[in-house]
């Protein structure tokens, strides 16, 4: 495991110790509009300060909250609270999303965690993704489910019509709210949707922890899936619902 990705663990796991003491009144509090495009909170920024002093070393950090911070010949792309308005909101899904790309411009490590139940994915270019638990040390292969019965359609509110031509081809999901995290359980379920503007922040370290899995990306769409067919149907509905 290299230096860096112990590092990303330790991040998570003291932001993890935080949220456990439960939520300071302060981090429901809303700031400025952040380098992503959204109002930051002060959870937001907390987690964030946490990443930057132990991954400050390691590069450049883009971050969506605040933008560019340091410097370096390395980027390190982070989204600190990836769901932020599940955990305003205190509904159990929302983790961390952190992405490493080299001088090289290739990207070489992700990690992205799931701060409520403590599970957290990994991959470097010394490593296959990897799924394991915050303050353990065991690691394995992430767990797949060969059947599984829901998909994940992340701004599913958003997009009504092919709502209705994915539930007529009994393609069930729900929409938790952290594409991010969504992404890391991609093994699990039967597809990940997401309509939308595609935002590096949403998407570096997810979509590096679907390697090996059908992986389609357009600029207003991402579809992810252990089955071809069912990502290539998926395609086929959202080119109709266009048609329209």
């Amino acid at each position: 495991m290299t230096d860096f990705i112990k590092a990303c663990i330790k991040a998570n796991e003291e932001i993890s110790l935080a949220l456990k003491e439960g939520f300071d009144p302060s981090w429901f509090e809303k700031t400025v509009v952040g380098a992503g495009g959204d109002v930051s909170s002060k959870l937001d920024l907390f987690a964030e300060e946490i990443f930057v002093k132990h991954l400050g070393t390691f590069g450049e950090i883009e971050s969506e909250e605040s933008g560019i911070i340091g410097t370096g010949e390395e980027k390190i792309i982070i989204d600190p609270i990836d769901g932020s308005s599940n955990a305003l909101s205190l509904f159990p899904f929302y983790g961390t999303s952190v992405a490493k790309v080299n001088a090289q411009g290739i990207l070489d490590a992700a990690v992205v965690c799931n701060l409520v139940n403590g599970d957290i994915f990994l991959k470097s270019d010394t490593t296959e993704v990897q799924q394991g638990k915050l303050f353990t040390d065991a690691f394995h292969t992430p767990h797949t489910v060969p059947h599984s019965e829901i998909g994940l359609f992340e701004k599913a509110y958003a997009n009504p019509v092919l709502v209705a031509a994915l539930d007529k081809e009994k393609l069930k999901f729900r929409a938790p709210g952290a594409i991010a995290l969504s992404l890391a359980y991609a093994r699990s379920v039967n597809y990940v949707l997401f309509m939308g503007e595609f935002r590096i922040y949403d998407f570096a370290a997810g979509l590096a922890l679907c390697e090996g899995l059908e992986v389609i990306v357009e600029a207003d769409y991402v579809i992810v899936s252990k089955d071809k067919t069912i990502a290539k149907k998926i395609e086929t509905l959202i080119k109709n619902n266009k048609l329209q």
